[in-house]
């Protein structure tokens, strides 16, 4: 591996690397400086949301987990979270503040310095077997599409996982149809992978790794590079998969505005470290700590919090969406005219 710099791997084919990102850098002197603050808690099993203890079945998990790059480059600090099963996570953090790393620790790319992944509560094995099992149950989706579209057309680019499991030529034609079709590219099956439009490539890139049938889908970035139109369009399939195939979904984003419409829970990271999780709510309830790490409130948040800090009014700083903000705002005026 070149120093400093991970590589990644086209989806179920152990060994076949192609080298891309720079390395997670460390935050400048101050940032990520909020104190680590758990908001939800009771124990390995339970999380605590909204107040009430719910039981909570872990798709995919992280105790404790480091990781240092070749060059010193301390990327993971004793990271420790989980992703509940048929839920949409989001971590959160500015560039630098360890998403990329903490995925690819997920997904076998690289290989934790201490700590450990978990699976479905096994441990994540790091033979051959091991991690050929781990890329088929947890699927990766790279910032950037061109990443991991190497194929000459679209049919066989999403083919090409299932034709690496050595599926029958029947159960992977049946795959690849699925996934076009859930994805909305099956009229694009015989157009080659360069003259696709970047969003028709994160949709082809997302296809490819359903071919494979993951019980966990990750996902780097996913609105990066699009237009509102296809922001709203690939969160929406995002929220599809976990609605009609429960699968377990984890977005990294810096996209504030995406968080309170499309994610169920979320970490903060800064610095290599779990600096905030719980709901979205919950977390821009602390605007400090967000502001701490380069990072914003959603502006319907921002709104609230203008309402409630310079003209004084009792608004809720966690309304975060327009529903809520409309249902708060008429909340107040109903107050107003009593």
């Amino acid at each position: 591996m070149a120093k400093g710099r991970p590589y990644l791997y086209r989806p179920g084919v152990p060994g076949l690397y192609r080298q891309s990102h720079h390395p997670e850098r460390r935050l400048p002197s101050g940032v990520g400086a909020a104190p680590p603050h758990r908001i939800c808690g009771g124990g390995t099993d339970r999380h605590l949301v909204c107040g009430r203890e719910a039981a909570a079945v872990k798709a995919i998990q992280a105790e404790d987990l480091c990781y240092t790059y070749e060059d010193g480059t301390v990327a993971l600090d004793h990271i420790t979270f989980a992703a509940e099963k048929g839920k949409v996570t989001g971590i959160l953090g500015a560039n630098g503040a360890g998403k990329s790393t903490l995925f690819l620790s997920l997904n076998g790319v690289l290989t934790p310095k201490s700590g450990k992944v978990l699976l479905g509560g096994q441990p994540v094995r790091y033979d051959k077997k091991g991690l050929l099992e781990l890329r088929r149950r947890v699927g990766i989706v790279f910032q950037d599409p061109d990443d991991q579209l190497f194929s000459a057309d679209v049919y066989r680019d999403v083919s090409f996982g299932g034709v690496n499991l050595g599926l029958p030529a029947e159960e992977v034609r049946r795959r690849v149809e699925a996934a076009l079709e859930r994805t909305g590219v099956s009229h694009l099956r015989d157009k080659p992978t360069h003259a696709l439009s970047y969003g028709q490539k994160k949709r082809v890139a997302i296809a490819g790794v359903l071919v494979m049938e993951p019980e966990v889908l990750i996902l780097d970035e996913p609105t990066a590079g699009l237009d509102p139109q296809g922001v709203s369009d690939i969160m929406k399939l995002l929220t599809r998969l976990r609605d009609e195939l429960g699968m377990t979904v984890l977005i990294a984003t810096h996209d504030m505005d995406i968080v309170p419409l499309y994610c169920d829970y979320a970490y903060l990271l800064g610095g290599g470290k779990v600096l905030l999780e719980g709901t979205p709510e919950q977390l821009f309830a602390d605007p400090a700590a967000l502001r701490a790490n380069h990072l914003r409130l959603p502006r319907i948040a921002h709104l609230m919090e203008v309402l409630r800090e310079v003209d004084g009014l009792d608004a809720d700083r966690s309304a975060a969406t327009i529903g809520a903000a409309r249902r708060e705002i008429l909340r107040m005026l109903k107050e107003e005219n009593q």
